[in-house]
């Protein structure tokens, strides 16, 4: 990569068309840790007009090659591990450990999912012995604008890149511009490991930019967005006159529901997830609802994990979190924790304010918040940070109740002995994905949600065929 403000377009770097310097600030430090450049309409054109060019080919090229592709993909990106852990430490404020042992690794772990899910998959097969000589043949939808975010950059880029890939569709991604510096070294990736020129493109843009120009584009077949829910409704909004597919996978705000029979780790594993990657998770557990009779002892649990939870610089290598991604970020989770105390919730660890150990960088202290009502906004909106709050229940129905009493349904947790009631619940939560008891899914489950938490699945099997039409052909033969 010559500099961070080109491009990748057909197979080469190449510099915008118009330059628009925009200062990637590391949230650590809050100082500048490098420049990138904004794309403009000109830009957007030329990475989707590489992408249709590429299509014809890359579409016709048989599955074992785009799978080979893609294992060629996974060892390139495997040897760039450490660059990539760095990069994303820079960027988003992950500390180095975790930018290492869990951003980077999720990755290659959804790549290898991908491998495995499409040597299984029946591209095409008779309909049935009622259809004699039909055919189902599944192919790729066409060009693909992939649009990421900043607080889980891998995780994202190889969910929807894995899956557009061995799909047979051509793409453009436009990562975050927050935290681009990632994207840039993917694509140095995606250059050594010899994908052909076209298939993958990226440009460098704002959601305002590059990002609505790709969802209005009518050479673009599908996008697959990952951001907020008021993001999600400008594109489907964008996408509409040319009919394109959309996939959105949106916000959160997952309930976690403890009942009296809970082993006695469950309010600390649901605190530690919700702290997790400073709280920028969007399937976190962030509304911990405990049955009455455990519910103090889960405040005085969860209390004690957010005092005992070190925030650290995203260079600093141990146990911790790192600083949430932006200023903007920053203030709007200060806010949020202030609404909080101002509406009478009652705040048991942490607060605003920086912990008392850092002077600079967006850093929050881990906060929890006991006696949570329906009606307060910490309770509904999505705060994005390390902010926890904790409702007590009475019954199962009311739990339910309370879980569903939402605008999403990405994530919800169960924390209970009871396999029975675990699975009766289970199956009413509205949600695309309920963990229970501590066990996370396996490589390539689907993520992704109800309601205003999006639509589409992502990873495996499923993350692949949102890439792909249907073709039914009869007389097949």
């Amino acid at each position: 990569m010559p500099n961070s403000t080109d491009f990748y377009i057909n197979g080469q770097w190449v510099a915008p068309q118009t330059k628009r310097d925009f200062p990637v600030i590391d949230p650590s430090t809050e100082e500048v840790c490098a420049t990138i450049s904004l794309g403009g309409q000109a830009d957007t054109d030329a990475a989707v007009a590489a992408a249709r060019a590429a299509f014809e080919g890359w579409s016709t090229t048989p599955v074992a090659e785009r799978i080979a592709a893609l294992e060629r993909l996974l060892v390139a990106y495997d040897a760039r591990a450490e660059d990539m852990a760095q990069a994303i430490s820079a960027e988003m404020g992950a500390p180095i450990d975790w930018s290492r042992q869990q951003q980077v690794t999720s990755g290659n772990w959804h790549f290898e999912g991908f491998i495995a899910a499409a040597k299984a998959i029946e591209w095409d097969r008779p309909t049935g012995d009622h259809a004699p000589g039909e055919r189902i043949v599944h192919e790729p939808i066409g060009v693909a604008a992939l649009i990421t975010p900043w607080n889980w950059p891998m995780n994202q880029i190889a969910l929807k890149v894995g899956a557009a890939l061995v799909a047979g569709c051509t793409m453009v991604l436009k990562p975050s511009e927050i935290a681009p510096l990632s994207g840039l070294l993917f694509a140095e990736i995606v250059d050594a490991a010899d994908i052909p020129p076209g298939v993958f493109n990226l440009v460098n843009g704002d959601g305002e930019g590059v990002g609505s120009q790709l969802s209005a584009h009518p050479d673009v077949d599908i996008v697959s967005f990952t951001g907020s829910t008021r993001a999600g409704r400008l594109i489907s909004k964008a996408a509409a006159d040319t009919i394109k597919r959309v996939s959105l996978e949106l916000g959160g705000k997952g309930a976690n529901l403890i009942f009296s029979d809970a082993d006695d780790k469950a309010a600390k594993r649901g605190a530690m997830r919700c702290f997790n990657n400073s709280g920028q998770s969007c399937n976190a557990p962030t509304r911990m609802l405990v049955q009455r009779d455990r519910y103090e002892e889960a405040v005085e649990m969860a209390a004690k994990m957010a005092e005992e939870t070190p925030v650290i610089p995203g260079s600093q290598e141990g146990r911790g979190i790192g600083a949430v991604v932006s200023e903007a970020q920053f203030d709007k989770i200060q806010a949020l924790i202030q609404t909080g105390i101002d509406e009478g919730a009652r705040l048991v660890a942490g607060g605003t304010g920086r912990p008392g150990h850092l002077n600079r960088g967006f850093f929050v202290r881990p906060t929890v918040f006991a006696d949570v009502t329906p009606d307060m906004t910490i309770y509904r909106e999505e705060i994005f940070g390390p902010v926890l709050a904790i409702t007590p229940f009475d019954s199962e129905e009311e739990a339910v109740q309370m879980a569903n009493d939402t605008v999403y349904g990405l994530t919800n947790y169960i924390q209970t002995a009871d396999k029975d009631r675990l699975r009766r619940v289970a199956r009413q939560l509205r949600s695309g994905m309920v963990e229970c008891n501590g066990k996370g899914f396996g490589k390539g489950s689907p993520f992704g949600g109800f309601k205003q938490s999006g639509n589409g699945r992502e990873g495996g099997s499923w993350g692949i065929h949102e890439f792909l039409e249907v073709k039914a052909v009869s007389d097949w033969g």
